[in-house]
């Protein structure tokens, strides 16, 4: 069976659209997708649907922005209730403080480059949750970069001087917060040195007694030292362990599938959620 517990939607920063992305996974013979859009659930509908459709399994899911300790760390939540209060005020908080972000890195940028917050805007037609790639993509359509990662390399680095920093919830909160929503939280890409400070070692052991499930440890941001690294974390935390694809449609070179995660890893994920895993047909 080959599961991809990681990719992005239209409704987040993925250029393809919920139902596109189930009948993509389908043609490159997954048998389960997991769709995690960036502090939303707002695709759960339509890839429901479409995974009804083409027979394909589906872990209904998101990828929410956290912190720990000044350090941007982004936790996957795996089946969980998407109608909780408490959850659902958090999101909207998020969300919310994104926007007034992002108007202020365009304002930023506008000083030295001809893009609006309308150009912006007009690359997130349909996005519930806005981010730096919708800007990389508005530069682009302006021809100031060549693509995504030109623009990410540079101009809205986390570095870079137009850069604004924004709201995302504590990493053990956020922990919490899926737990009591009955969802499953696991720390994506935790060792991506290539997008900025790492997750620190110390923070393993906290954040595992504060009711993380697992790491992902198997992507494409990981060399093989980060590899090892985050599978003895798990070994010793008795963490599980999956692998995915981070897939963004045309938005980054990764590919569905290009890691994998094993069945028993979804099956001790679908026993722990509030959700039920739509099966493959």
């Amino acid at each position: 069976m080959r599961i991809d517990l990681h990719a992005h939607t239209t409704a987040s920063d993925g250029t393809t659209s919920p139902a596109d992305l189930v009948a993509q996974a389908r043609a490159e013979g997954l048998d389960v997708v997991a769709i995690t859009d960036h502090d939303t659930t707002a695709g759960w509908d339509e890839a429901t649907a479409a995974a009804r459709q083409h027979g394909v399994g589906l872990v209904r899911g998101m990828e929410m922005s956290t912190r720990y300790r000044g350090c941007a760390v982004h936790l996957l939540s795996y089946l969980h209730r998407p109608d909780d209060p408490t959850l659902v005020a958090e999101l909207e908080a998020i969300r919310a403080d994104r926007v007034g972000r992002l108007r202020a890195m365009v304002a930023n940028l506008a000083r030295d480059y001809p893009i609006t917050w309308d150009d912006v805007a007009a690359q997130a037609v349909g996005a519930r949750t806005l981010g730096r790639p919708h800007i990389a993509d508005a530069l682009v359509a302006k021809r100031v970069v060549p693509d995504r990662a030109a623009a990410f390399a540079d101009l809205i680095s986390s570095g870079g001087r137009y850069y604004v920093d924004y709201y995302a919830t504590p990493t053990d909160e956020a922990i919490a917060l899926v737990r009591a929503a009955g969802g499953v939280p696991v720390l994506a890409h935790a060792g991506a040195a290539t997008r900025g400070a790492i997750v620190p070692d110390e923070a393993f052991g906290e954040l595992a007694a504060a009711g993380l499930a697992g790491l992902e440890v198997h992507h494409r941001d990981h060399d093989a030292a980060q590899v090892a690294r985050l599978a003895a974390f798990a070994e010793r935390l008795d963490l599980l362990v999956t692998g995915s694809s981070d897939f963004h449609g045309a938005g980054k070179p990764n590919q569905l599938g290009e890691h994998l995660t094993a069945p028993d890893v979804l099956d001790a994920i679908a026993d722990q959620g509030a959700v039920p895993v739509l099966p493959p047909a």
